[in-house]
């Protein structure tokens, strides 16, 4: 049987948000691995946020927690919803195509409890799937963890509510966005336990297609920080997207390794730059 870790003294309420739109395939294993965490049971607060979904998504989750909402339009909405309605010290948010590895919230209570200036943390994220692209992907996203390109998951109620959460005015770049509040208010750091994210039957006209749609809030977000704010420069730098953050603190050695999967990464970058420029 597993063993539940448990805190000295204080045991902090963690709440986690799961948004969702259509995700039966998907929910079921996303809650089931919060259910199988190695932290107090009762001190993690479940909040499932639908965007009315036609399927049977929000029936799987009652069954995991009595916190079934709806709210639109788009992913940034329905996160600060649940957020706001959270009664947690520390905050977690997901998509439904993500499951936890057992150790993700201990590992993170323990982090921000030993170093009490962290407010936010990114974690580590393994891309799952057995196909070419979704090898390619995991490969790909291995290298942005705790880079410009990645954005914190787990964070302090406080610190969160005092940035004012998600910027509804943008769908995609909004990651970005808070990211870069929580890093202007204080000090974040990186837990390798990892998430796994589901991009088993990734699908080139839909990825692709959703690239297009983010796209279309990159002039909102770029105006609000100025096209020379340090991030900014490297998140819409074709040198530093096709390169820099491949080789950066040592990485370049895994390029070196998997010439097959770094020519797929390129061939990815390459058609995502495009929807870009055409969008």
């Amino acid at each position: 049987m597993m063993a539940i870790v448990k805190m000295k003294k204080h045991t902090p309420l963690v709440s986690v948000v799961i948004v969702t739109k259509n995700e039966e395939k998907n929910i079921g294993n996303c809650l089931e691995s919060i259910k199988g965490q190695d932290y107090l049971k009762d001190r993690i607060e479940i909040i499932v946020v639908d965007n009315a979904s036609t399927d049977h998504t929000k029936e799987i989750a009652k069954k995991y927690t009595k916190f079934v909402f709806n709210k639109g339009p788009e992913r940034s909405a329905q996160r600060n919803y649940g957020l706001y309605k959270a009664k947690g010290e520390y905050l977690l948010y997901l998509d439904a195509d993500m499951t936890l590895s057992k150790n993700v919230i201990s590992e993170c209570v323990k982090k921000v409890s030993a170093h009490p200036e962290i407010i936010g943390l990114y974690i580590s994220e393994i891309v799952t799937g057995n196909s070419f692209w979704s090898k390619v992907r995991r490969f790909e996203r291995s290298f942005y963890d705790a880079t410009v390109v990645d954005c914190v998951r787990f964070v302090k109620a406080t610190d969160f509510r005092a940035v004012k959460g998600f910027d509804t005015s943008m769908t995609g770049p909004e990651d970005w966005d808070f990211d870069k509040k929580i890093r202007l208010r204080g000090k974040v750091s990186l837990v390798k336990q990892p998430i796994y994210h589901n991009e088993a039957e990734f699908n080139f006209k839909k990825y692709l297609s959703k690239k297009g749609y983010y796209a279309k809030s990159f002039d909102v977000y770029i105006k609000k920080w100025g096209r020379g704010d340090a991030d900014v420069r490297k998140q819409f730098s074709p040198l530093y997207r096709y390169f820099e953050v491949f080789v950066e603190n040592g990485r370049w050695t895994k390029i070196v390794r998997n010439p097959g999967l770094s020519i797929g990464v390129l061939m990815l970058r390459f058609l995502v730059g495009l929807i870009y420029l055409l969008s």
